[in-house]
């Protein structure tokens, strides 16, 4: 276990900064996840931690030792990537051991090693099996297991889950996050998809263009987004945003707001709804239904989930109530503005 602090992280290739001063302490223990677009700076952040990357600028430390100039293979870090990168004639076996039997291990503490991180995966009863005979389930427990063995200071996981199945995906989850709760290990993951991020954190860095735009845990930013780009980047289906002059009826709001924010769930069927949606589309989930549709002149996009089964169809129009307790105000630049 270990403590992580990054201090002005700058990342600059050819004429492009990738990284704009990123600051970020982790604590020991903790799992921190990374989210955000495409291109946003997450994964070579992540690779600057690891020491695959150089920064241009700022400071990376490990248990309060700056590690700038630390290899890779002495940072006492273990990655896990997107791709399992396991070699195939191997076994299950022979793949976990791989990396301990190049740093010229004794075999038995190799053998205690494996054995006790496929215990822990269950993954003992497979251990003579090809990555070919695996799910993909299997495959990447696998890969988590040649981190394991390491004994790392700190794991890092770069969008492990990516080339799973959306079932798969939910129960790597829960094995990553029971993991976790089992080694009490500090853990980096990152991800696009803000439904891993709020389920597997216990802080979040949400990244925008290279830089921080709010870190908190998750239920945090899921109730208090700093900005609208937070807002609408966390929680599915995304936070819908109206105009403030496109509305009535409405209870006064902080000096500067420009923009209303309402979570789907949050917004309500009410007769005498100040708002009026057109019903373009309603998705039947079973446990809920979700409808889209579009609000006001400017035809504003708008989203609803409702509890249950619903009668209402494509072509209709219903009346929405905003409840005042559920609103959130932005100014003109996207701000998140407080009474």
């Amino acid at each position: 276990m270990a403590t992580l602090e990054l201090d002005h992280i700058v990342k600059t290739f050819a004429q492009t900064t990738i990284l704009h001063g990123i600051d970020l302490s982790v604590d020991d223990g903790q799992f921190v996840v990374f989210v955000g677009p495409s291109g946003c700076g997450k994964s070579t952040l992540l690779r600057v931690i690891a020491g695959l990357e150089t920064p241009s600028s700022g400071t990376v430390r490990i248990d309060g030792k700056a590690v700038n100039a630390v290899s890779a293979a002495h940072r006492g870090c273990a990655m896990v990537f997107q791709s399992y990168a396991l070699y195939p004639h191997m076994s299950v076996y022979d793949n976990m051991a791989f990396g301990l039997e190049n740093a010229g291990e004794p075999r038995a503490q190799i053998d205690t090693k494996v054995q006790a991180a496929a215990k822990l995966l269950r993954l003992d009863t497979l251990l003579q099996r090809k990555p070919t005979q695996l799910s993909g389930g299997q495959r990447q427990r696998v890969a988590i297991g040649r981190a394991i063995v390491r004994d790392p200071k700190l794991f890092l996981f770069d969008e492990p889950l990516s080339n799973l199945d959306a079932e798969l995906r939910v129960s790597m989850r829960a094995e990553i996050r029971e993991l976790h709760a089992r080694l009490k290990a500090t853990m980096v993951y990152v991800t696009h998809d803000q439904v891993e991020a709020m389920t597997m954190a216990d802080k979040i860095v949400v990244l925008r263009a290279g830089k921080v735009e709010q870190v908190g845990a998750p239920l945090e930013l899921y109730n208090f987004p700093v900005n609208t780009f937070v807002a609408g980047f966390i929680g599915s289906p995304r936070m819908n945003f109206l105009p403030l002059s496109s509305l009535v009826h409405l209870p006064e709001m902080p000096r500067g707001t420009q923009t209303i924010g309402i979570r789907p769930e949050h917004a309500q069927i009410a007769a005498e709804g100040p708002l009026r949606m057109a019903v373009d589309q309603v998705e039947q989930l079973g446990s809920t239904s979700l409808l889209h549709g579009h609000v006001g002149d400017e035809k504003t996009p708008f989203e609803m989930v409702c509890a249950g089964q619903t009668d209402i169809r494509s072509g209709h129009v219903v009346q929405v109530a905003l409840p005042h307790a559920h609103l959130h105000c932005f100014d003109a630049q996207g701000l998140r503005l407080t009474d």
